[in-house]
Order: structure tokens, then C-alpha cells, then sequence
């Protein structure tokens, strides 16, 4: 007996587990399926990414909804459209043998009407991004009455983006009596808060401890100067001649840049990013799961979605600025049993950043010294060997050419001929890494190079006190601005009040927008400041320097004096 049918399931849904190759449940298949099953309870479950979440909540939805009528009996809400896409399509598999149970995606950039029109033919399971399912609900075209099951995927991400207040306002239109499944691979306050509003006597349950990495994923860190940075990613990705990786950079035009520039030098990659459009992003994924890319370099929103199990590298070009979102990027490798590796290539400033992260992961950064050319080139050496060993023959189509091949390399003997072949390829490696410098420890002084001088620097009434973190300011921004493709820059949250940078062509928005909007009970006051002098000496989280405690008291004090003299924000306002 299959160990599916054992845990609850119709032999019509095991059997089309079995045709897609589902062999043994994992852990949080084991656990959820018959919690939910078994009971009404509402449920709390923490699962790390890769580990099966989808199964674990649509199986048991699958098995109970009622086929005979056409209402929509369950929602299950994600982060991106991706993601949803990709949960309407594994349902669809699963549920393959039963007659007449439907399934839609709703997201934004797909055409509405159609969506309706498709309600309207009957939907019982609804997957769908917070933004389109919230305006389904208003637009009275998304019925709740028959809603039974209210699915969270990925709370702690639709957080991170932004969506609370589209999330609580779903959460309080649907049916009080209804079974709400909260599934998240991190669990931190904003994502207990949900729970503790919206969730009575909510069973929790774990595979595995929370906010831990997984036990299939090494953690390693290369330190160099940041002028350094992009050759260091050259060099790990020559010296893994068979990498398949994602590597996450922090905003859309360093994706692209760092995706131009690895294109140029050759290299097997692509970049996912906001700017592409729908058609664009799927033949990228589409690619990058064929495994016709070897190199993906993405942004974490637009790496959401992106389900595949065989990453050998995940590689934090940047890290993150919430240790939560590290977690999410390296669970996307050491998937399905097999093992993985999670580098992260910072400076000697940034060697402070791991310590939040390890205590979130349980884990220790391994520091690895980037490679030098010999290493490299023997490394590559012997794969070119490999490959020449293991090319498969077809003297069917070359048997033709061989006498007039064998004429013209008859004066060269096996050794000759062995030390040409390899030397047509590897050539460039040698002539490349030829006298190449090191990497490591490589303290030079940099230049200091002007702000980026396409994004404006803010200056924002509200600080830890606020408990402002940076996922909520961002939250805050999205929520305001009602876009969430805009590039925000480096972000300080300070004792009382921070700074953060953003796309300059959206400052009149925040001017307009975000002034006189609410967070916690207070209002915001938000107000264009200068950017820090080049040699400013940075702040720690532990106080000031004098120079930059004055500054700052300086720049707080002119944004306080133009909001009382109508000045500034509110004078824009009011013309």
C-alpha cells in the first residue's frame, strides 16, 4: 500500500501521485496532510523552502472539496504570479484523475475579464497573488460565502513585499468559520502577528526547527574588496565548471548589469528582474529550468516562484538586508535530498552582516579563499579531459571525412595531437589567468566614487522606536505609492528617524503620497535630505560619531523646521 494512501488520500489522488513520480511523503507532508484532514483547526506550519509545502496543503484541500458544486470553496494566496501559477498547475496534476474540479490562477498583468469570466463557469480552488484577489473581492465577482479553507503561502515573503494591508483586508472578508492555513519557511514577528489576529487555537506544527537552515546547505563566504566583487564571482563560477546557480543581487540594475557583464565574458547566463514582462520572464525561467543557463542572476521578488531542484550554488553577489530573506535564498539549493552550496561574497565591512544571519540559521559561515589561476586552470583542464574521454562517437555521420583528417595529421604523433586538441580550448583559460593577481586580503584603498546619482535620499520621522524595520519601510513605501516595481537603494533605520534612497524619478510620489500617512498612530513626515559626504564615517546600530551625530541632529532639525513652517512637504501638498 502506497504510504500516500495511508495518510488519508482517495486511491484516485495516489494514483496520480504515482504517475508523477511522488515515491515517499516528506516530513510536512507527513504531518499536514492528516492534521488537515483530521481536523477544522486552523493551522500554523513551518516548513523550509524546497521541502514540499504545496502538496502538503492542496492534498488534503483536494480530498475534501465538494466536486458537485461549482462555488469557490478555498483560496490559497501567494506572493507572486509566479508562484501561483506554478501551485494552480501542481493541483491540476494532483487532482488529473478526478472529473470536474477546477482550478484558477488570478494575478496582476493578466487580463481581468477573462479571469471573471472563468468564475463564472464555476472555480472551486482559487490561487491567487493578494493585489487581483482583493480586487476580485471588491469588484463582488470572487464569492466568499462557500469559502472553507483560506491558505497563506509564503506569509513571511507576501510580508516582505508589502502585502499586509491586502492580506488583512482579505482575511477579514472571508468567513469567520473557515480553516485558515498559514505555511511559511521563516516565522518572524510580522508573520506571528497574522496568526495571533486572524487564527484561534491554531495547531502548530514544524519539520524541523524554525528559521534554521537546512541541513543539506554548506555556508561559505569569500572576502574581498568591493572592486574585487565581480571577479571573485568569475572565479567561483570557473573553478565549478558544472555550477548551476542563482545569484541574487539586491536591486534590478545591479541584475542586469551583473547579467550584461557575464554575457559579454562568456558565460552561460540571463537575468530575472521587475522590468522584464511576463512573456520575457517565462522563457528565462523556462531556459534556466532546461538547464539551458547555467548562471541565473536575479532579484529575490523576482526569484519567487522559481521551482528547481538540482542548484548546486546559491550565490549572494550582495547579502540581504534582513537575514529571513538569506534563509529564503539559500533553501534554494540542497533541494531533494542532495547537497548544496550557499556563498556569500562580501567585504571586510560587510563580515559583521553574518553574525545576525548564522544566529537565524544556527549555522557558521565557513570563509573559502577564492581561487587563483592554477587552481582554476587545472580544474578546467581536467574537465575539458573528461569531456573528450566521454564525447559519445557518431562515426555514422563522419566516417566520410576521416581518410582526408587522418592525411593531414598523419606526421603528428599521440602526444601531439593530445597536446593540440587541449590547447584549442583551454588557450584562453591560460592566457586569462596567466600572472593573475590575488584576490584575498586584497586591502588597496578603493576610490571613492560618487552617489549614485539616480536615486534621492530621504530622510523619514521614524525609527526602531517605531519598530520601522527595512521589509516594513519598503511595506510602507508599496503601500503608498500602490507600485511595487520601484527601486529603493540603501536603507539606515536609526534610534528615532532613517534614511532610506530611492528611485529619483518617484520623489515627488513619496513627497505627495507618503506625507500624512500613518504608521503605528503616527503620521509620517517624509522630506528629501542631502546624501552623506563621501568620507563620512559610517554610523554603527551602537551610536554615533560626533561629526555624524551633529550632522544628522542637523538634518533632522531642517526637516522639523520646514514641516512647522509649512514648508517643504506640506506646502507641496497644499499647491
Amino acid at each position: 500500500m502506497s504510504i500516500f494512501k495511508e495518510l488519508g488520500l482517495s486511491q484516485e489522488v495516489v494514483d496520480s501521485l504515482i504517475e508523477l513520480g511522488y515515491e515517499q511523503p516528506t516530513e510536512i507532508q507527513k504531518i499536514s496532510i492528516p492534521q488537515i484532514l483530521g481536523s477544522k483547526d486552523d493551522l500554523k506550519a513551518f516548513a523550509q523552502t524546497g521541502t514540499g509545502k504545496t502538496a502538503a496543503f492542496s492534498l488534503p484541500i483536494i480530498e475534501q472539496i465538494n466536486i458537485a458544486s461549482k462555488n469557490t470553496q478555498a483560496i490559497i494566496l501567494s506572493p507572486t504570479r509566479e508562484l501561483a501559477i506554478q501551485i494552480a498547475n501542481n493541483i491540476n496534476d494532483f487532482s488529473k484523475n478526478l472529473k470536474g474540479l477546477n482550478v484558477l490562477a488570478v494575478y496582476g498583468g493578466a487580463n481581468i475579464e477573462d479571469q471573471i469570466r472563468s468564475l463564472k463557469k464555476g472555480v472551486q480552488i482559487v490561487v491567487g497573488t493578494p493585489g487581483r484577489t482583493l480586487d476580485l473581492i471588491k469588484r463582488r465577482r470572487l464569492e466568499l460565502d462557500s469559502i472553507e479553507w483560506l491558505v497563506l503561502d509564503e506569509a513571511d515573503e507576501m510580508l516582505n513585499m508589502g502585502f499586509k494591508e491586502e492580506l488583512d483586508k482579505i482575511l477579514e472578508s472571508t468567513p469567520a468559520d473557515k480553516q485558515t492555513l498559514l505555511f511559511s519557511a521563516t516565522f518572524p514577528k510580522e508573520v506571528e502577528s497574522i496568526a495571533r489576529n486572524y487564527m484561534h487555537n491554531a495547531v502548530e506544527i514544524s519539520a524541523g526547527q524554525k528559521n534554521v537552515g537546512a541541513d543539506s546547505v554548506s555556508h561559505e563566504f569569500y572576502q574581498v574588496s568591493d572592486r574585487n566583487r565581480y571577479p571573485a564571482l568569475k572565479r567561483i563560477a570557473d573553478v565549478n565548471p558544472d555550477i548551476y546557480s542563482i545569484v541574487f543581487c539586491r536591486t534590478r540594475r545591479e541584475t542586469k548589469e551583473i547579467a550584461e557583464k557575464l554575457i559579454e565574458d562568456g558565460y552561460n547566463a540571463d537575468a530575472l528582474h521587475g522590468d522584464l514582462s511576463q512573456a520575457q520572464r517565462d522563457m528565462v525561467m523556462q531556459k534556466f529550468r532546461n538547464k539551458n543557463l547555467q548562471i541565473l542572476v536575479a532579484t529575490d521578488v523576482a526569484a519567487r516562484g522559481l521551482d528547481v531542484d538540482d542548484l548546486t550554488h546559491v550565490i549572494n553577489y550582495k547579502l540581504p538586508d534582513q537575514a529571513e530573506n538569506y534563509t529564503h535564498r539559500s533553501g534554494r539549493t540542497g533541494r531533494a535530498g542532495k547537497k548544496g552550496i550557499s556563498i556569500a561574497i562580501i567585504t571586510a565591512k560587510e563580515r559583521n552582516k553574518l553574525n545576525p544571519i548564522e544566529r537565524k540559521i544556527k549555522k557558521k559561515f565557513v570563509q573559502a579563499q577564492v581561487p587563483n589561476g592554477k587552481e582554476i586552470c587545472e580544474v578546467q583542464l581536467y574537465k575539458l579531459i573528461d569531456k573528450i574521454h566521454d564525447i559519445e562517437i557518431n562515426e555514422k555521420e563522419i566516417k566520410d571525412y576521416l581518410p582526408d583528417i587522418f592525411e593531414k595529421l598523419q606526421e603528428l604523433d599521440r602526444e601531439e595531437l593530445i597536446k593540440r586538441f587541449v590547447s584549442i580550448e583551454f588557450n584562453q583559460f591560460l592566457s586569462y589567468y596567466q600572472n593573475a593577481r590575488d584576490l584575498n586580503n586584497d586591502d588597496r584603498p578603493e576610490k571613492r566614487r560618487s552617489g549614485d546619482e539616480s536615486m534621492s535620499r530621504f530622510y523619514v520621522n521614524l525609527g526602531k522606536m517605531d519598530n520601522l524595520t527595512p521589509a516594513r519601510l519598503i511595506g510602507l513605501i508599496n503601500e503608498h505609492l500602490k507600485k511595487r516595481n520601484v527601486e529603493i537603494g540603501q536603507i539606515e533605520i536609526l534610534k528615532s528617524f532613517s534614511f532610506f534612497e530611492i528611485d529619483k524619478n518617484y520623489a515627488d510620489d513619496i513627497i505627495e503620497k507618503l506625507n500624512g500617512g500613518q504608521f503605528n498612530n503616527r503620521r509620517v513626515i517624509a522630506e528629501v535630505t542631502s546624501k552623506p559626504k563621501s568620507g563620512r564615517k559610517k554610523r554603527s546600530s551602537k551610536g554615533f560619531g560626533k561629526k555624524d551625530s551633529n550632522n544628522d541632529r542637523k538634518e533632522l532639525f531642517r526637516a522639523k523646521k520646514k514641516y512647522k513652517s509649512g514648508a517643504g512637504v506640506t506646502r507641496r501638498k497644499r499647491r
